[in-house]
């Protein structure tokens, strides 16, 4: 164990991967857990005593779709007599009036609340269900239950040219935070980056736009933008390092270092269901694989930016060089570069997006 190591602050908690939409950017992985293989109740309930002994205090409550499990109300209620600050991650659908106002007795305190466009028909086309109009009456109820709501939506060459509508949209949703995040390229979203990836042009046109919208909202809604890092010079800072802050339980019991790793198929993963959560989160071959600086090749060791941006994501390097140790083909220093330069001057195969498939 490094004794540097500090105690984590936030927990995703996926607690199912079903959902009701099939989105084809989702970086869920590729083979989903089914439901007789999730965390019961009262494992999920341990989990979360574990958590906040460990010393987490944020919860994000996620999946798939948070709102298919019928215990959730018991969960959010547990959380928040622990003392942690609950955030529902949701795409809206099964949030009745009731079901919120239960959630709300029970002390939840954030909403997270996905969109995929600006339009009806662009947005359910991309969900690939009919979902916008139910996620606007979402919002309404949101707000009229008096909660905090940020709008996440995940950008891409086919939402792009709907950019600044997105940002409109969720003004008029009455969001205090709006997260712009291009997609990741991760379980079935890489398998549509050709029809994903965006064009320079539409990030340069982007960037002026949401520039714009930072400014005049300021003060009433907060606009984070997630860059496409494959056209950047540097990674951005990953997790701010691997197993530094946060950790991930899955719908499974098994604990990840960051909602992705499970593409690194070098590493094993320890489940709750087996060993603590404190044993995983300092103990673990698996967090403590790329902690710290003296797992780094020569490139990130020696680099002035190590610190910055930790050498950027494992994941990404796995499936990119398939090393997870590799210095990160996104950094202009990378002697991996040259992949990433590659995928982004190859013209795409195709626009058909293949949806997520269903669980």
């Amino acid at each position: 164990m490094d004794l540097n190591t500090a105690a984590p602050l936030g927990m995703l908690a996926e607690l199912t991967h079903r959902c009701p939409l099939h989105c084809p950017y989702c970086s869920n992985p590729v083979e989903l857990i089914a439901r007789d293989g999730e965390l019961s109740t009262e494992e999920w309930l341990s989990v979360l005593s574990q958590a906040r002994e460990l010393g987490v205090l944020q919860v994000h409550m996620s999946g798939g779709e948070p709102l298919a499990r019928p215990d959730l109300p018991i969960l959010v209620e547990h959380a928040t007599k622990l003392g942690c600050y609950v955030n529902l991650v949701t795409s809206g659908l099964g949030l009745t009036e009731s079901r919120l106002d239960d959630l709300v007795e029970r002390g939840i305190a954030h909403i997270q609340l996905s969109v995929q466009g600006a339009t009806a028909d662009r947005a359910d086309r991309l969900a690939g269900a009919r979902a916008h109009d139910r996620k606007l009456v979402a919002a309404e109820l949101i707000k009229k239950a008096g909660l905090p709501l940020s709008v996440n939506v995940v950008l891409h060459r086919q939402n792009h040219d709907q950019l600044a509508g997105i940002i409109d949209l969720a003004e008029e949703m009455g969001a205090d935070r709006l997260e712009l995040a291009n997609t990741q390229y991760y379980g079935w979203a890489l398998r549509n980056r050709d029809a994903l990836m965006p064009t320079r042009r539409q990030l340069d046109e982007a960037e002026p736009i949401v520039r714009a919208a930072t400014e005049r909202l300021r003060g009433r809604m907060e606009i984070i933008y997630v860059v496409a890092d494959y056209y950047e010079q540097y990674p951005k800072p990953c997790m701010y390092g691997w197993g530094a802050r946060q950790l991930t339980v899955a719908p499974d019991g098994n604990v990840l270092p960051c909602p992705a790793s499970t593409a690194i198929e070098t590493l094993e993963f320890d489940n709750v269901r087996d060993k603590p959560l404190a044993w995983i989160w300092y103990e673990s071959a698996s967090f403590n694989a790329y902690r710290g600086e003296d797992w780094m090749p020569d490139t990130c060791g020696t680099c002035d930016r190590r610190a910055i941006d930790f050498g950027g994501c494992r994941c990404q390097a796995f499936q990119l060089t398939g090393d997870a140790a590799a210095t990160d083909p996104v950094c202009s220093r990378s002697p991996h570069r040259g992949v990433v330069d590659l995928i982004l001057a190859t013209p795409p195969k195709t626009d058909e997006l293949v949806m997520r498939a269903p669980r």
